[in-house]
């Protein structure tokens, strides 16, 4: 445990804007009892904060907040436990969780609580530096589901901050905890690493990382919900600017009718671009300046024509192992055409994250990390469910980590 000088770390201590809880809600934190994985009381209050943001008409206006609010319903819930049925018993939480959550991605604060809280832990939640209604609404549906007195039970295992950069409050707030879960890039996590944690605790992190996609062109044009799939890519894609880690960067196409899939693709994509996305000046100087970047240093790179600027496609004639140190955002996107999967292996590397597809045989992809063992690619997901959430995220089994286990060895 860190000891700080207790003057200088009730002035620190000050500086936490809370959201829910309070100064007292962290200091009580430690005498909490965990909960078993998948607590009945728990998945009957996530319903029904699933229920207060449904019926929300400001959260509809926002797809990443509908689509945690239908994660958390009890269905929902009950399906998920069914993996860890067998695991449950003389399995507890941690204790305390401390969430650092990401700064693009409005709603990854809520999902890393729940997970912690299905876990069976209290919950500190470090909330994103920046200002988000999405933010806003999920805190307020919060509130007024812990306002039940069915629920009030719950009300300490909760306790949601805001703090600048202040490492005697990390310091603190890592010494508190048992467990430590950042999400956020590589720079964030060194950072925050810095800040010592108790011997026994442990850490989680998610670092910075790159997704892909593949697209076979014939099965494309077959489709008879080319709308579904354009309303998936973006929500894919543009919903975050394509600052998140799930978010495709270089797209790969399979097939004979690879030019006409490309026309029909972008032309429906860029319908619902022009009509709900809004490219910032500086968004769109920094797109062109990354395709300068990668045209200076790389040969057989041209830019595809588009009708304007909200999307900029890139063509590449080979895929180079680099190809992602000069990744874009906000509608960048690199293409290359593949006659087999093989040749995504020089980007199958420990940073790759999520491959999404479309109309490519899975036993084709399973087939692939079968043979290749890639240290990259953690998830393989339909196009427009990259940003869906899992307790299996980048590889890490969220309820065994949040967890421990009590060996009971009977007398026989």
């Amino acid at each position: 445990m860190i000891h700080m000088d207790r003057k200088n770390n009730e002035a620190d201590l000050e500086e936490i804007k809370y959201y829910i809880g309070t100064k007292k809600t962290l200091e009580e934190m430690p005498k909490l009892k965990a909960f078993q994985p998948f607590a009945a009381e728990v998945i009957s209050y996530l319903n029904a904060l699933s229920k207060e943001l449904l019926r929300n008409k400001k959260a509809k206006v926002y797809p990443d907040v509908v689509t945690f609010g239908f994660w958390c319903r009890k269905a929902a819930m009950e399906e998920l436990k069914k993996d860890y049925t067998d695991k449950i018993e003389h399995r507890y939480g941690r204790g305390i969780a401390f969430h650092i959550a990401p700064s693009n991605v409005p709603v990854n604060f809520a999902y890393s609580m729940v997970a912690g809280l299905l876990a069976g832990n209290a919950n500190i939640g470090r909330l994103p530096s920046k200002e988000y209604e999405q933010v806003d609404l999920i805190i307020e549906a919060m509130e007024r589901t812990l306002g039940n007195p069915k629920y009030e039970n719950l009300r300490p295992y909760f306790c949601l901050i805001k703090y600048g950069h202040s490492e005697k409050i990390t310091e603190y707030l890592s010494a508190l905890c048992d467990t430590r879960i950042i999400w956020g890039g590589n720079q964030t996590i060194e950072t925050i690493r810095r800040a010592a944690l108790k011997p026994r605790a442990i850490e989680v992190t998610f670092a910075d990382r790159y997704s892909m996609a593949i697209i076979n062109a014939d099965q494309y044009l077959e489709a008879m919900d080319k709308e579904k799939i354009a309303r998936g890519f973006y929500n894919d894609t543009y919903l975050t600017d394509q600052n998140a880690c799930t978010s495709p960067r270089i797209i790969f196409w399979m097939g004979n009718h690879i030019n006409e899939a490309q026309e029909e693709f972008w032309k429906r994509l860029n319908t619902i671009v022009e009509k709900e996305y809004n490219l910032q000046g500086v968004q769109a100087v920094s797109k062109l300046t990354t395709l300068c970047e990668l045209g200076a240093t790389h040969q057989g790179v041209h830019q595809i024509i588009t009708k304007n600027n909200l999307t900029i496609r890139v063509a590449l004639e080979k895929i180079e192992e680099d190809l992602m140190d000069y990744r874009g955002n906000s509608g960048y996107f690199m293409e290359c055409r593949v006659k087999n999967l093989d040749e995504l292996l020089p980007l199958c590397k420990s940073q790759c994250q999520t491959l999404s597809y479309y109309g490519v045989d899975l036993s084709q992809i399973e087939e692939f990390l079968r043979n290749n063992r890639p240290q990259g690619i953690d998830r393989v997901v339909p196009i427009g469910k990259t940003m869906d959430f899992e307790l299996v995220w980048d590889g890490v089994d969220l309820i065994e980590r949040l967890t421990r286990v009590v060996k009971i060895i009977y007398d026989n």
